[in-house]
């Protein structure tokens, strides 16, 4: 028996108009032509800002005159380093920061882990914590402020009825740092235990089941499966939460109502300086200044929890 080869069928024709070489150059040009409105709407308004800002800190400009630019150099850093404010600035955004990102991260965990089980309503609680996130800075800040207030205050009604004089929550430092601490806990709280809680059903259930089978209890697996399975989860929110409260402004700003952030500048963040210096003293040269500083600072923060959460990943694979 002798095989013939089948006879090769020709490539079928170009559709008219295109060469066969223009429809390879499109089939790899294609996928860049898909991506490029983000990474043009990014270079716009992401990458443009952020390079013309690091231009302007080095010119003095004031927003009176903004075409008068005069070079400075790192004049505006060594001043924005010598001003006792700013530093002032920085340690209230390290204060306020670590007051409404550490219980806000453990009560969404918290919350997250009980939402986890059956409960009468689930859908309920769950559209619920999205609530406080949806609501106005300005609204939720304003009532907050009235809440807080020295004489007529809900909070200190509540304290006098237990025995404790009245608190001066927009004068004390401590005092006003942990009121406006509260309204990003309250915000903010929901959303994260949302995220947390679609970290944990991510999490294999035949864990659990082993655990159980093993003798665990509910709260040895959650260290054990739980906290483990969540990781990546709470280092994400971990990392975003010290962006949100690097940059904060709106809650501070309308706390009071004052861009110095209180009689002695006892609750002003970096962001609040950083609009009192562009747009109360007109100096947008130092505001620029201050900005690419809190972009460091961010970058540093950020780089800094990753190499945390690295470190803590291969010493737990080492075991």
């Amino acid at each position: 028996m002798t095989l013939t080869a089948p006879a090769r069928t020709a490539p079928p024709p170009a559709p008219p108009g295109r060469a066969p070489g223009a429809r390879r150059a499109w089939r790899k040009a294609s996928p860049y032509a898909y991506i490029a409105p983000f990474f043009t709407l990014f270079a716009a308004f992401g990458l443009f800002p952020l390079l013309y800002t690091a231009y302007v800190s080095l010119y003095r400009v004031e927003l009176q005159t903004p075409g008068d630019m005069q070079w400075r150099g790192l004049g505006n850093y060594t001043a924005l380093f010598g001003d006792e404010f700013f530093w002032i600035s920085l340690r209230n955004t390290f204060t306020i920061g670590v007051l409404s990102t550490v219980p806000q991260l453990a009560m969404a965990l918290g919350l997250a882990h009980l939402l986890n089980h059956r409960l009468r309503g689930r859908t309920f609680f769950r559209t619920a914590m999205l609530l406080p996130y949806a609501t106005s800075v300005a609204a939720a800040t304003l009532v907050f402020s009235q809440l807080y207030g020295r004489d007529f205050g809900l909070v200190n009604y509540v304290l006098g009825l237990a025995g404790i004089d009245p608190v001066d929550w927009q004068t004390g430092t401590f005092a006003s740092q942990a009121a406006v601490s509260t309204i990003v806990i309250w915000r903010w709280t929901g959303y994260n235990a949302l995220i947390y809680l679609a970290g944990m059903q991510s999490i294999p259930h035949e864990l659990y089941e082993a655990a159980e089978m093993d003798g665990a209890s509910r709260w040895r697996q959650f260290l054990h499966v739980t906290l483990p399975g969540l990781r990546p989860t709470i280092v994400f929110t971990a990392v975003v939460s010290t962006i949100g409260a690097t940059q904060l402004f709106g809650e501070p700003l309308l706390f009071e109502g004052s861009l110095s952030g209180g009689i002695s500048h006892q609750y002003q963040t970096l962001g609040l300086y950083m609009y009192e210096q562009g747009w109360g003293f007109f100096h947008l040269g130092r505001a620029a200044a201050v900005a690419w500083v809190m972009f460091l600072l961010i970058v540093l923060l950020v780089g800094a929890n990753a190499l945390i959460a690295r470190r803590r990943t291969r010493k737990e694979a080492g075991r």
